[in-house]
């Protein structure tokens, strides 16, 4: 794990080709007294370099540079000097699946470049909270975390829900989880955390390596045995009920716990209108988003699962659910699919107990 020591600042390198990210990075950065940038590079050989003199706790990372493509760059750096990398990236469909590329290499986190949508004060605050998750963040144990070599067998169920959610590290997590279910999965929502436009090519990436159907979710989507919706970016996503057929409400709305789309607005909504039919599972990621909807689910009788802390790249979410009794059951990422078919399988109980526990 990396962690900044002895309560000295996190020490960041900012690496990107462009003079003027790299200056108002830095500018910005250092208004945080718990952040110091100690360093930047215009291009991989460059960081290599100072990577070793500097010995950053995190870095920042362009995509687009000369000499070596920031992906390239990282799939080496963390093949041989794993560390926690924040992406950096325009905005664009393309740009997704750079990004979407990047996570799967072992980023931490992607963002957007401050731009016409995103001020450089609201990139930046939230540069600076991710750079702090990111220096906690167990980048060696994600990387190297058992997952089940065979996909799991076929399952009967009958209008069962699943329901996901995660943030940092989630990407990973997530292909781990949803790569090995069977075609006939529950009708499976997901929550990611990720800007807009990035969630649609996620679930296309998604889509080449499930059994199953993966698609971003849209307004009135069908919940169905064999699919996975992913939460549009920038949006949220609920369950709705109409007679004995689910399907999902995609809207805008203010952020909750911070997040939009938000685990905590799916989870409370899967209470409500799938209760003991639903299963869910909170995943690797910072802050609490998602806690008090999963006790929500599992004092409705709903299975609950989270991750546990040795397999999470930050013990953030999982954390708080553990914490205020939402997690029927605590796994490692290896067991998590496994886990939520065995659940799926057997009767939902309301648990007496649970209807007293904080949150």
């Amino acid at each position: 794990m990396t962690t900044s020591q002895d309560n000295r600042p996190i020490r960041v390198l900012v690496v990107d080709d462009s003079a003027i990210v790299r200056k108002v990075l830095t500018c910005q950065l250092s208004k945080h007294p718990d952040i110091e940038v100690v360093g930047t590079a215009p291009d991989p050989y460059i960081a290599r370099d100072k990577i070793v003199t500097m010995r950053p706790d995190v870095i920042t990372l362009d995509v687009e540079m000369p000499k070596m493509d920031g992906i390239t760059f990282l799939r080496k750096l963390m093949a041989y000097h794993p560390m926690p990398v924040i992406i950096l990236s325009s905005l664009t469909p393309q740009g997704g699946q750079t990004a979407l590329a990047a996570l799967a290499a072992g980023a931490v986190e992607v963002m957007c470049k401050p731009g016409a949508a995103y001020s450089v004060d609201e990139v930046c605050t939230e540069l600076a909270d991710k750079i702090r998750a990111a220096a906690r963040a167990s980048v060696k144990q994600l990387n190297s975390a058992a997952v089940t070599g065979e996909r799991l067998s076929m399952i009967e169920t009958t209008h069962k829900v699943f329901a996901l959610g995660a943030s940092t590290g989630g990407v990973q997590a997530l292909t781990a989880v949803l790569s090995v279910f069977p075609a006939n999965v529950p009708g499976t929502l997901v929550v990611q955390h990720m800007p807009a436009q990035f969630t649609a090519s996620f679930a296309q990436r998604l889509g080449t390596l499930c059994r199953a159907e993966v698609k971003e979710a849209a307004d009135g989507d069908p919940v169905l045995p064999g699919r996975i919706l992913i939460a549009p970016g920038g949006l949220h996503m609920t369950l709705r009920r109409s007679g004995a057929h689910y399907y999902v409400a995609v809207k805008d709305g203010t952020p909750v716990c911070r997040q939009k789309p938000s685990v905590e607005v799916l989870f409370e909504s899967v209470a409500k209108y799938a209760g003991a039919n639903a299963v869910g599972a909170i995943l690797t990621g910072m802050g609490d988003d998602g806690a008090k909807g999963l006790l929500k689910m599992r004092q409705a009788g709903a299975h609950t699962l989270a991750q546990d802390e040795a397999s999470c790249v930050v013990f953030g979410m999982p954390k708080e659910a553990i914490e205020c009794g939402a997690a029927e059951k605590v796994v490692p990422l290896s067991l998590v699919a496994q886990t939520l078919i065995q659940f799926a399988q057997e009767p939902a109980k309301r648990d007496p107990s649970v209807l007293i526990c904080r949150g």
